[in-house]
């Protein structure tokens, strides 16, 4: 008896239904990090002149949503069934451009870490540089999104080359 798994079959966009379940949970874990970078931006534009402290306290409460989203989404592209690792494993080529993602995204990690204790640790916030905090925050805001467009560049290359056509999603 074939122990045939009906997962494995290409549906009619040319992705087996765990590839497009691959896809689908990194389409979430974009969706997670992109809410969470509107919120940072929400915090960081609003006045702090006269209201550091509590400025302070929406601006932590975002990066920290910032930071929960960011690790949920380098763990799941981590993971050995991870629509990075597929690319990584099915197509060598591109290998060396998923490691570079995923040390992005640990690299995106930290500087969110390093710069929430930092800003956890301001003891002065009445003399507090927020021009500054927002131009390091808006610094590694533009990280995040250039890094997001480089993962949706590979896989809709590694789509391209397996399927010679377009990605639709």
């Amino acid at each position: 008896m074939n122990a045939h798994d009906p997962r494995s079959e290409p549906t009619g966009s040319g992705f087996t239904p765990t590839q497009r379940e691959q896809l689908d949970a990194r389409s979430a874990d974009q969706d997670r990090t992109l809410e969470a970078i509107h919120k940072l931006e929400a915090a960081l534009g609003a006045a702090a002149p006269g209201r550091e402290t509590s400025w302070l306290r929406e601006v932590l409460a975002a990066l920290a949503h910032l930071d929960e989203a960011t690790r949920e989404q380098q763990r799941n592209a981590d993971e050995v069934d991870s629509l990075l690792s597929d690319i990584a494993r099915t197509q060598p080529r591109l290998r060396h451009r998923v490691h570079g993602l995923r040390a992005q995204y640990a690299q995106a990690c930290a500087t969110v870490e390093a710069l929430r204790r930092e800003l956890c640790a301001s003891s002065e916030v009445r003399n507090m540089d927020y021009p500054e905090i927002r131009d390091r925050l808006g610094w590694l805001l533009t990280a995040l999104r250039h890094q997001r467009t480089r993962e949706s560049d590979l896989i809709y290359e590694a789509y391209y080359d397996a399927f010679e056509t377009d990605l639709s999603t």
